[in-house]
C-alpha cells in the first residue's frame, strides 16, 4: 500500500496508474480537506466485487468456510488440472 497526497498524485499520475494496474498496488490519496480516495485496478475492484458476490450468499459463505476447515485440518484432496 502507498499513499500519497492529492498534488503528487496529479504530477505523477501515469506512474502511479502503472504501479496501481502493474503491481497489483493500492495507492491512497490523501486530500487536505479530509476526502481521501483508494485507487485500486480494475482487476483488483473485479476480484473484490467477485468476492463480495459470493459472500454474500449464506449458502455459499457456508459452504466456503467448510472448505477451508477441511482443507486446514488435512481433509483437502488434489485434482488435476485440465490445461486447454
Amino acid at each position: 500500500m502507498e499513499i500519497t497526497t492529492k498534488s503528487d498524485f496529479k504530477n505523477n499520475i501515469d506512474q502511479y496508474i502503472n504501479q496501481v494496474c502493474n503491481d497489483a498496488e493500492t495507492l491512497i490519496i490523501n486530500d487536505e480537506e479530509g476526502k481521501n480516495v483508494v485507487v485500486i485496478s480494475l482487476d483488483e475492484y473485479n476480484a473484490l466485487q467477485s468476492t463480495e458476490h459470493e459472500l454474500s450468499c449464506k449458502a455459499n459463505k457456508q459452504r466456503l468456510d467448510e472448505a477451508i476447515a477441511n482443507y486446514n485440518n488435512d481433509n483437502g484432496f488434489e485434482k488435476e488440472l485440465v490445461v486447454e
